[in-house]
């Protein structure tokens, strides 16, 4: 039997990767790691043929893949990008809850049209960031992060490496292109999603909201928003989520439908028709679980 020093070191060696202990990574608090089987389908027949080049359906309810077309192809995402904005956003929102607008906040494309110099709460730009798919919103929740924007787009990524998603990356907080290499896979916007959805109450609120009216106070003007998610208002059930649209990323969306007592989560990647492609995946994901398809524009 070996004999030992107390005054010699020892370490003792994690069961976890670096990526998943507080030490190396703060955005891990608890594991919430969630996997899905993408193996375990409902038996197809006759599935839609879609241009989307990626696609997955998950019924939250029976647990089981109900569509899935290159669910782990990595591909650029764009607007999607906001949902794991909101969660970094949600997670660490300011003491004083004062988010102030700078000029460099104000990027091009999708904004909410803020002016600099404005102030916002959190719960503010988060409609602005979701309904109207605000750019200025997401650099502005960015850049009032401690050390600021390059720190913000740093937790997003450990937040996906906590979530156990392995194929997505993150350059910028809005989508939009020339940062960089910035892609996801269906399959991990099904886990970012679902954990958005099912832990912050106030993200599955303004998902689903149609019409939103900012008041205008002694920091900031009025400012009125649609939610641009297709099928909010024109498929009975669809809870929201978001859209995306880049000349790389092409046509995406994520929808969140709530009914007949399923709750399903479907992923559109580059798609050149997502609104119709998604109420055909709805309606089929429907059907293959004896459920007839609520009537629909």
């Amino acid at each position: 039997m070996g004999i030992f020093s107390f005054n010699e070191k020892y370490s003792l060696l994690s069961p976890l990767p670096n990526f998943l202990t507080v030490t190396k990574n703060s955005q891990t608090s608890t594991l919430d790691i969630w996997e899905v089987n993408i193996d375990d389908k409902v038996p197809e027949f006759n599935p839609p043929t879609i241009t989307a080049a990626s696609a997955l359906v998950y019924d939250l309810t029976s647990k089981k893949v109900t569509y899935s077309k290159n669910p782990k192809k990595r591909l650029p995402f764009a607007s999607l990008t906001k949902i794991m904005t909101s969660v970094i956003a949600l997670e660490n929102k300011k003491n004083d809850d004062k988010y102030v607008v700078r000029k460099v906040h104000l990027v091009g494309e999708d904004s909410m049209g803020i002016k600099a110099g404005e102030k916002f709460s959190l719960e503010e730009l988060l409609y602005g960031l979701l309904l109207h798919s605000g750019n200025d919103a997401a650099e502005v929740i960015a850049g009032n992060f401690p050390h600021k924007r390059e720190s913000f787009v740093k937790a997003m990524n450990n937040k996906a490496k906590a979530l156990g998603i392995e194929d997505t990356n993150f350059t910028n907080p809005t989508g939009l292109e020339g940062d960089g290499a910035q892609y996801s896979t269906a399959y991990d916007l099904l886990i970012m999603t679902n954990f958005a959805l099912s832990g912050f109450p106030l993200f599955e609120e303004i998902v689903k909201t149609p019409k939103y009216k900012i008041n205008k106070t002694a920091t900031h003007a009025e400012y009125l928003l649609e939610n641009e998610t297709n099928l909010l208002t024109t498929y009975p059930g669809v809870k929201g989520v978001k859209t995306g649209y880049t000349t790389e990323a092409g046509l995406c969306l994520v929808t969140y439908l709530d009914y007949n007592g399923h709750k399903i989560i479907a992923v559109l990647l580059n798609s050149i028709n997502r609104r119709d492609e998604m109420k055909q995946l709805l309606d089929y994901s429907l059907k293959m679980q004896a459920i007839v398809p609520p009537p629909h524009e």
